[in-house]
């Protein structure tokens, strides 16, 4: 298993009733906190109603983000390319690049809600080939042609960007959920994935044949994928123990589901929760579950399981609710940064091989102690003290340290 990458999406799912201002500010300092701690990547969306979900324009909030980042790369996840003019989602993009310093990812999608379709007036028939159609324009765009194309829903002419983006390449993804549209779409143009569908057991599911829709696609235009390039979306909640993950979790989790999952979206198939324990139990610890909540060790290895299964993906990307509150949410980032990252990526590996070959060869460095002792037993002032020395127990640092209780009674 590779080293992985890893990221947060945020769509905002933010339940309605708190002032829409602060929670863009807390959303800011939350991509700062994730900065800070190391993440990868960080993704946010566009979305024009349901009330929960209020980003409208991803790259505005990104260069905000920007700002106050040093290094997290900053993604667009995702725009909905058939809103838009290409020639327009091109600029911004470009504008994004050089204001965050060349951190900037566009990911693209044909567009999630549909309420947002109905009121901009779009069949939801066509949005996935305007998506394709506008992918291949702002690829050719961003390589610096001058375009001319005329589509029945946008317009070219001699259309050249006059700034191209700070990266030499900028990284490209397409969202996919379950069908395999996402992913040949994907393989189509040999750009990246995210697989927002993983947030649920049918996406786990679908995982293991994923992969295959994009590697037959970019045969059959002539492109590659790279495994690499392929983001997995998961969903967790972490404290120091099960217990209180869960409690942090539970009645948030609960409002989530049936207030918008079910009541708003009302995503065929979901059910209310009949309590915060049955949310907990359908939602982390039912079979086939599709989110973790409990400890950084239960999240490890739920991260090695859909790795495996999958067959393999470059980052893992928490998706970001509001289940717990502002303090523990901030809290499990935390715990997952600190605990998580280290052990899935094997950075504490060798810290413990290091104290494992210590304890296990411990005579080997005993003649180091004999040393110590032969030096005190020369002078014999030394070796008269030694009658009264105790063995330190913890102030110590050496570990060169002899038996003083041993040499005492030589000593007599």
């Amino acid at each position: 298993m590779h080293r992985l990458g890893f990221g947060a999406f945020l769509a905002p799912h933010h339940p309605i009733g708190e002032h829409p201002m602060l929670q863009f500010r807390r959303d800011i300092k939350f991509v700062q906190h994730l900065d800070e701690l190391g993440y990868d990547e960080f993704w946010c969306g566009e979305h024009h109603s349901s009330g929960w979900e209020m980003i409208a324009s991803p790259e505005m909030f990104l260069a905000a983000a920007g700002e106050h980042t040093k290094r997290i790369k900053l993604a667009t996840g995702v725009v909905s390319l058939p809103y838009h003019h290409p020639y327009n989602v091109a600029q911004r993009m470009v504008q994004l690049d050089h204001m965050t310093g060349g951190r900037a990812i566009f990911g693209s999608g044909p567009g999630a809600l549909p309420s947002d379709a109905h009121t901009l007036g779009i069949d939801p028939m066509v949005q996935r080939d305007r998506q394709d159609e506008a992918i291949g324009i702002i690829r050719r765009l961003f390589r610096g042609e001058r375009v001319t194309a005329k589509s029945d829903w946008f317009t070219l002419q001699d259309a050249a960007l006059q700034l191209l983006p700070l990266q030499e390449e900028m990284p490209f993804a397409v969202a996919s959920q379950i069908s395999p549209s996402g992913m040949t779409l994907a393989g189509k143009h040999g750009i990246g994935i995210i697989s927002l569908g993983s947030m649920s057991t049918e996406g786990l599911t679908a995982l293991p044949t994923q992969w295959g829709f994009a590697e037959e696609a970019a045969r059959k235009h002539g492109q590659t994928v790279d495994r690499r390039n392929w983001r997995v979306l998961l969903n967790w909640h972490i404290a120091e123990t099960r217990d209180k993950a869960i409690e942090e979790a539970r009645h948030g989790l609960m409002r989530w589901h049936n207030e918008y999952v079910h009541g708003t979206l009302q995503r065929p198939g979901s059910t209310p929760f009949r309590s915060p324990d049955d949310a907990i139990e359908q939602t982390a610890f039912a079979s086939g579950s599709a989110a973790v909540i409990g400890t950084p060790d239960d999240l490890v290895k739920m991260i090695r399981s859909v790795y495996e299964k999958s067959g393999g993906f470059g980052t893992v990307v928490g998706f970001v609710h509001d289940w717990a509150n502002i303090e523990n949410t901030f809290r499990s980032w935390d715990l997952v940064a600190r605990y998580v990252v280290p052990e899935v990526n094997g950075y504490v590996a060798k810290l413990r091989q290091s104290q494992k070959f210590l304890i296990e060869n411990r005579g080997v460095f005993e003649r180091a102690n004999q040393a110590v002792m032969a030096k005190i037993m020369e002078n014999k002032s030394a070796a008269e003290a030694l009658k009264v020395t105790a063995s330190p127990r913890v102030a110590a640092a050496s570990a060169q340290v002899p038996d003083f209780e041993k040499a005492r009674q030589r000593a007599k």
